[in-house]
């Protein structure tokens, strides 16, 4: 009989633990929000009263916002769509294909993740400038179609290696082709996988600073670019960044929310093997 309340205690304390962690963890965004409703002259230095304002964000919502808002929309959309249109049959035949040396590639692509873009991005825009891409869409989405692919294929890899070979030869003794196998059987068996590294993409690709910077100015900018202009000689607008800031994490927390059972999911495949 005494034990039953104890448990309870316990369940007790665990949940107040847990929501007090999940306060820690979300505490630097829920401070940007509020500072976004602050005048520059009360966030520095850091204070907890204020007159709530929407000065910062009636600043910061311009034609000019729309426009990158919606560069950085296409941008990792096109990004999305063109690294699972590469990366997962990149990663089927890595594991199911007939390659002599399938771990070679599958290293190959791996250690590409590994390279700075610092050390890259001189030469990258030598080769963008010869072919007159900057300032364009096009050359956003290649460069990071570039660095969504192989972490796809890392991705993938892991989940397809976790599906028995037999399942696919029992498709094709059933009648089905190699291309019905893979998209019938395969894709539907990985889908919470695939819509776990599609979200892994979109965040990197949305939040994605130096290159946009780099080969952006007036036409093709990404909302990370747009929050750059209020970093200034005169100092930094600590307010009109958090607004822009704001406005930039609602559609990834909205996704995430809405994959939420997908995307944990899709992180746990592989976790336990029988």
């Amino acid at each position: 009989m005494r034990r039953a309340p104890i448990k309870k205690v316990l369940g007790i304390l665990g949940a107040i633990s847990l929501f007090g962690i999940a306060i820690a963890y979300s505490f630097p965004i829920l401070y940007m929000v509020y500072s976004s409703f602050k005048s520059e002259q009360e966030i520095a230095p850091p204070s907890w009263t204020f007159n709530p304002t929407l000065e910062n964000y009636r600043t910061v919502i311009t034609p000019d916002l729309l426009s990158h808002l919606t560069n950085s929309v296409v941008v990792t959309l096109c990004t999305v769509l063109l690294t699972l249109l590469l990366g997962v049959p990149v990663a089927y035949t890595i594991v199911f294909g007939k390659l002599r040396r399938p771990m070679a590639h599958y290293n190959w692509y791996i250690t590409t993740t590994l390279l700075p873009a610092v050390a890259v991005i001189i030469p990258i825009y030598l080769i963008v400038n010869w072919l007159g891409l900057l300032d364009s869409v096009v050359v956003l989405v290649l460069l990071y179609t570039a660095i969504g692919v192989p972490l796809m294929v890392w991705m993938c890899t892991t989940y397809m290696s976790d599906i028995p070979v037999s399942i696919l030869e029992a498709a094709q003794i059933d009648g089905a082709t190699r291309w019905q196998a893979f998209s019938q059987v395969m894709l539907p068996i990985i889908r919470g996988g695939l819509i776990s590294s599609s979200l892994l993409v979109f965040v990197i690709t949305w939040n994605e600073f130096l290159f946009a910077v780099s080969f952006t100015f007036t036409e093709s900018g990404t909302l990370p670019v747009y929050m750059n202009r209020f970093m200034t000689q005169q100092g930094l607008f600590w307010g009109k960044m958090s607004a822009v800031a704001t406005i930039a994490v609602i559609i990834p927390i909205i996704l995430g929310f809405v994959a939420q059972r997908s995307l944990i999911k899709g992180l746990l495949s592989g976790a336990v093997k029988e």
